[in-house]
């Protein structure tokens, strides 16, 4: 993906997500040079800031996502009582983009529809080798409701509606009729370990720079904060 492409995206998704009455925290808008600052290596450290993924595959309006990570904990901290063990997430996916089946092997995750169109997502339950059972009942709490749907079920949910999603739910989205806002409060993220997809496709995309960058992504906080 260009970084013609990707400042594009940045432009339009901080524009939809204000035309919901959301506002990003103030390190959204941060230079490189700011963000080098030594105050400000927690943001660096926990990976917050503005996500876009194609997988690697170059398709973002089929199969993409845009993220923007406003808070995190580490991997470090799990187990610690007094730690923080929590994350939260801004996303928008796109009418009929992809989000592709995946699943977690730590993250617990409550997904939000917080606006915008309805989010279907597929779901379907962990064999035991963590593969998918294309057999089995998947058993998913929406809003304190525990819900049963057969392998392979659509579950749509309408603005203000959530789905509970554990290690062993294998799930893939994408939004129906309209655009949608998405919150995703978790368990600590770990983008770099912890996404199994079914497919053969990496978590982040590959940039080439034509263009600087309007902002940094947390994929690029390697290559041009060090």
């Amino acid at each position: 993906m260009k970084r013609t492409r990707v400042n594009e995206i940045l432009r339009e998704s901080d524009a939809f997500i204000r035309g919901h009455g959301v506002h990003l925290p103030p390190f959204a808008y941060l230079s490189a040079e700011d963000l080098r600052a030594a105050d400000h290596t927690e943001i660096k450290r926990r990976r917050l800031g503005w996500d876009i993924t194609d997988y690697g595959l170059e398709r973002f309006d089929d199969m993409g996502l845009f993220l923007f990570t406003t808070r995190n904990g580490l991997i470090s901290e799990l187990g610690q009582a007094s730690g923080m063990l929590y994350a939260e997430k801004i996303m928008i996916s796109r009418r009929d983009q992809l989000s592709p089946m995946h699943r977690h092997d730590v993250k617990v995750e409550d997904i939000i529809n917080r606006g915008g169109g309805t989010l279907v997502l597929e779901l379907f339950t962990a064999s035991q080798d963590g593969g998918i059972d294309r057999e089995a009942m998947v058993n998913v709490m929406v809003d304190g409701v525990m819900r049963q749907l057969p392998p392979g079920g659509l579950l749509k949910l309408a603005p203000g509606e959530s789905v509970t999603l554990r290690p062993t739910d294998w799930h893939a989205f994408w939004a129906e009729g309209e655009d949608v806002l998405i919150t995703e409060v978790s368990t600590v993220n770990d983008d770099l370990t912890d996404n199994i997809f079914e497919m053969q496709i990496g978590r982040f995309s590959n940039i080439e720079e034509d263009i600087a960058p309007l902002h940094l992504l947390v994929s690029d906080y390697d290559a041009y904060l060090r």
